[in-house]
């Protein structure tokens, strides 16, 4: 060994604390990081109107810093025994991480409760001595959205924390894993997102943020926490699986912090405050994480390979503590008022115009009168189908380029179905199809037919799950990645209880009754998370009820032929009803949402609602004429390949099945002769008289 070698093994043989100890010392970087950060920016000073005093002022964001730490380890902790800790003897690698998980999110639950008391005492101004507290905190958590948000995410953390104690499945920690991710929702909701001027592109870009920048620190926190208890073969298989979601995780929070910061301060001129400071500060800490990752994977990675895996635990335990200073400023800059925007100098008697009501309840101004110029020039762009049509552009892309590398064929059909199926999807949810569904019913249901109907079919025919287990490799290190867990996905029972022909039936024809005549519609209209759920459900239902019609993806069995058709035809029943109940009724729905628009062209509201109910009825009857012909076809190309099969099977064994057939039939023929010929009672003897 060279002195240098010799050095660097000894080095990395230095002892690191226990995990525990570590992330004692990583919350209390970040608690006094967070109270430097909140003096600094004078989020902590007193009140002029109602001030809840200084042990709330000082309080919320010290135990809003040490949720948002335990829920970033919570949920790192899962995703890196769902898809980074080797599965193998003794006893999984993955249950002390599974261990960990829940004695975290427990701590999450107690801020979280701690975050409620202290958050109603901030808005309210309420004294918490005040005998009323407790009564009138019960109320906002239950009435407001505020305090339900608080009051969803802490009882998420104390059912992980109960569960993850008793999880010992992969796909148990899969569950808890997913409903660690949704409890990102209502942070993204209630932060200074939720009152940008873009409001939607605001919101979803800090959703973004939070979720790379929490499974970032919490898969870095959590291997810091458990490095001591694994094996050096289980910490190199978790490193290597951890560069690559780094790597994801810094994108994501690069980009997404850049439209996120832009929209905060409104521009360059507002890096010239307090905030746009901690800001700067919050991006040269993203800057050095960077450098630290790319040390990782060009240094620490060929270490772990060399047999020395505590260089990485070295580097790990100091990017952690980078990430712990970033997580305070992070906080710091969640409890501070961003700065305001410039003033704007008018000539005298110029006055700025008010936003219009269509504005003020969906936060685009009122489109003009549709046309047919105007249904291709209008947009509306949704970052978040932005993002996901783009994904599903490049990785298709990626696959196709490699099957063809490797000299695989994969059939240009499928490839044009399903870039036509992105573009008509990236046209709804971003183009005059959204815009104008926002203000009238009629445009509405063009989307919803062609997201429920147009896009599923050709979707369906591009065969992502076909293609993505043909490219994915089978992981050899004991770990379960992506493509392990897609075949796990689509074998398990709760596909094949979805696949079922009336779970189908219901889920696209019930739940299309149970949506427009409840709340659920209104809820959709007029916030952000409902309008984006509804979209993914009406996708999904649509590609389930494609993929069981005319799928080619493996999956759960499916139906026979003539079963499908008899779906497809009750399916399209209840479509049919749908649309004519509604060109039939006088009942508005929504009608305090869409009265209140302002809109002046158009028809009045019954009106356009039977418009809408007739494009309900008449454009949701192409797509299933499409999906009854594609499924006559595939049916008899099914019987056709069944003839050739029988009939190759029969040139290699010279007809045995048939001829075991007939064998089969002339033995119950002699049995059936021989059975007669016993049962046959005696001839009568001729008596002579």
């Amino acid at each position: 060994m060279t002195t240098a070698a010799a050095k660097t093994g000894a080095a990395a043989e230095v002892p690191l604390p226990d995990g525990p100890l570590l992330m004692a010392g990583y919350l209390l970087a970040a608690l006094v990081t967070t109270a430097v950060a909140t003096w600094f920016t004078g989020a902590v000073a007193p009140s002029v109107l109602a001030d809840p005093g200084v042990l709330v002022r000082w309080g919320l964001p010290l135990v809003r810093v040490v949720g948002d730490l335990t829920q970033s380890l919570t949920i790192g902790l899962l995703v890196l025994a769902c898809v980074a800790l080797p599965v193998g003897k003794p006893r999984k690698a993955y249950a002390p991480a599974l261990r960990a998980a829940s004695l975290t999110a427990g701590v999450w639950a107690v801020a979280m409760l701690a975050d409620a008391i202290l958050t109603y005492a901030d808005v309210s101004g309420q004294p918490m001595n005040d005998p009323t507290y407790g009564q009138q905190l019960a109320s906002f958590l239950r009435d407001i959205d505020l305090g339900r948000g608080i009051a969803f995410v802490g009882l998420a953390a104390a059912l992980i924390a109960t569960l993850a104690a008793g999880a010992t499945t992969l796909g148990s920690s899969g569950l808890l894993l997913l409903l660690a991710l949704i409890s990102l929702i209502p942070p993204a909701l209630a932060g200074h997102a939720a009152g940008s001027s873009d409001h939607e592109t605001a919101v979803t870009s800090l959703g973004f943020h939070l979720l790379g920048v929490t499974v970032w620190v919490g898969a870095l926190a959590g291997l810091v926490c458990l490095w001591g208890g694994l094996s050096d073969r289980a910490l190199g298989t978790a490193a290597r699986r951890f560069s690559y979601i780094a790597l994801w995780c810094f994108a994501v929070v690069a980009a997404s912090g850049v439209v996120n910061g832009w929209l905060r301060i409104g521009g360059l001129d507002g890096l010239d405050s307090r905030y746009g400071a901690v800001l700067i500060g919050k991006v040269l800490l993203l800057v050095a994480l960077g450098v630290m990752g790319w040390r990782h994977r060009t240094h620490t990675l060929p270490q772990i390979e060399a047999g020395r895996p505590r260089a990485f635990a070295r580097l790990a335990a100091v990017e952690a503590a980078v990430m712990m200073l970033a997580v305070g400023l992070g906080v710091t800059l969640s409890v501070s008022a961003p700065p305001p925007p410039a003033l704007l100098t008018e000539a005298p008697g110029l006055l700025t115009k008010a936003p219009g009501p269509a504005q003020a309840l969906t936060g685009y101004p009122l489109p003009p009168s549709p046309s047919p110029l105007h249904y291709l020039d209008v947009w509306q762009p949704d970052l978040l189908w932005m993002v996901l049509v783009g994904l599903g552009a490049v990785m298709y892309a990626v696959g196709v380029l490699r099957l063809h590398r490797r000299g695989d064929g994969w059939h240009v059909g499928r490839t044009i179905c399903w870039y036509i199926g992105l573009g008509i999807l990236a046209y709804v949810t971003c183009g005059p199809p959204a815009a104008y569904g926002r203000v009238q019913f009629s445009a509405h249901m063009i989307a919803h037919m062609t997201i429920g109907m147009a896009v599923p079919l050709f979707l369906v025919l591009g065969a992502p799950v076909t293609l993505a287990l043909r490219v994915l490799h089978p992981r050899r290190d004991g770990s379960r990645g992506a493509r392990e867990w897609l075949l796990a996905t689509v074998e398990c029972g709760y596909m094949r209880f979805l696949s079922n022909p009336v779970v189908v039936i219901i889920n696209f024809g019930f739940s299309l009754t149970l949506f427009y005549y409840s709340n659920l519609f209104r809820l959709a209209l007029t916030t952000h998370v409902g309008h984006e759920l509804m979209h993914v459900h009406f996708l999904f239902a649509g590609y389930l009820l494609a993929w069981v019609m005319i799928g080619v993806d493996p999956g759960p069995k499916r139906p026979s032929h003539p079963l499908r058709l008899v779906t497809l035809f009750v399916t399209l029943s209840f479509h049919s009803f749908f649309g004519v109940s509604l060109m039939m009724s006088n009942r508005l729905l929504a009608p305090d949402f869409f009265g209140a628009l302002g809109r002046t062209w158009g028809g009045t509201l019954l009106e356009d609602q039977k418009l809408g109910g007739g494009i309900a009825w008449g454009i949701g009857e192409l797509p299933t004429l499409a999906l009854a012909l594609i499924l006559a076809v595939q049916w008899t190309r099914s019987d056709d390949r069944e003839a050739r099969r029988r009939d190759r099977a029969a040139d290699r064994d010279g007809d045995a099945e048939l001829n075991a057939y007939n064998a089969m039939l002339a033995q119950l023929a002699q049995a059936d002769a021989r059975q007669a010929r016993t049962e046959r009672p005696p001839a009568p003897r001729d008596v002579e008289e």
